[in-house]
């Protein structure tokens, strides 16, 4: 199963705001000893949206995706997902009383008497109209829930909600879960090119099955000038002798390794 993060929001395309979730989803999957395979960047637009909803349900991938399940006019998660799914919108009974005990808390703490037919109470159920059969994401920030289906979860774009949700939906996939493990091995090369090297990485990659070797050149590192960060990464126990193969190739080869990394 492939594990995929969705970022919504014009917002983050525009610049007016930077992106928050992908580096902090990265490290909580690798708590869990998992990886991101995908991520992708999607503006407030509902045809879009559904369009690559449709295309996340059917995938059978796990999949947050961050942003867009407001009750304003701009935001279109909640809406494309049913649309996607090909379901009603339903205001969830679980969620409804989550979001009138955060109501009844807000009008208190105002010296407001709380009420649930107040124009501004229905406009925050809102947020609690999922498509119909839709699970319930836990907000332990002010109870204000996201919601899933399958294996699609869905949380707000406040990284300081977003995150523990993130971290919940994940944990509901133990079976995911991986023994943490180091997991990626490199060196620094100077005094080669890319291309030339490119030979040896794919021979070591077909003598050594279920291991990636991956490169990362640069022309101004500021430690090592023109360089190229060249690794293996796939299971502990499959990377040593890739990882000593891809370094012999090197020293063979008559460039110069540097740095020895550890990740």
């Amino acid at each position: 199963m492939k594990i995929g993060l969705l970022v919504i929001g014009d917002e983050i395309l525009s610049g007016k705001r930077r992106d928050a979730h992908m580096a902090r989803f990265i490290e909580l999957l690798a708590e869990r000893g998992m990886e991101l395979h995908w991520a992708q960047y999607l503006g407030d637009d509902r045809e879009l949206l559904v369009a690559k909803l449709r295309e996340v349900f059917a995938s059978g991938d796990l999949v947050v995706s961050c942003g867009g399940i407001g009750a304003t006019p701009d935001d279109h998660t909640r809406q494309a997902a049913a649309a996607a799914l090909g379901r009603e919108l339903a205001l969830h009974p679980e969620a409804r009383e989550l979001i009138w005990e955060r109501v009844q808390e807000l009008d208190r703490q105002r010296g407001l008497t709380p009420d649930p037919g107040h124009p501004d109470t229905l406009r925050r159920f809102e947020m609690g109209v999922f498509p119909a059969g839709a699970g319930i994401v836990p907000n332990p920030y002010n109870r204000i829930p996201g919601f899933f289906v399958g294996k699609v979860y869905f949380v707000p774009g406040f990284p300081v909600m977003a995150h523990p949700m993130m971290a919940w939906a994940l944990d509901q996939h133990p079976e995911l879960h991986r023994p943490v493990e180091r997991r990626e091995l490199s060196f620094i090369v100077q005094g080669a090119m890319e291309a030339s090297l490119t030979p040896l990485m794919e021979a070591v990659e077909q003598a050594h099955p279920g291991i990636k070797v991956f490169s990362l050149p640069s022309v101004d590192h500021p430690q090592w000038g023109r360089c190229i960060e060249l690794g293996v990464k796939g299971a502990a126990d499959r990377l040593d002798p890739a990882y000593a193969a891809l370094k012999q190739g090197v020293i063979q080869f008559g460039a110069n390794i540097s740095t020895e990394l550890v990740r």
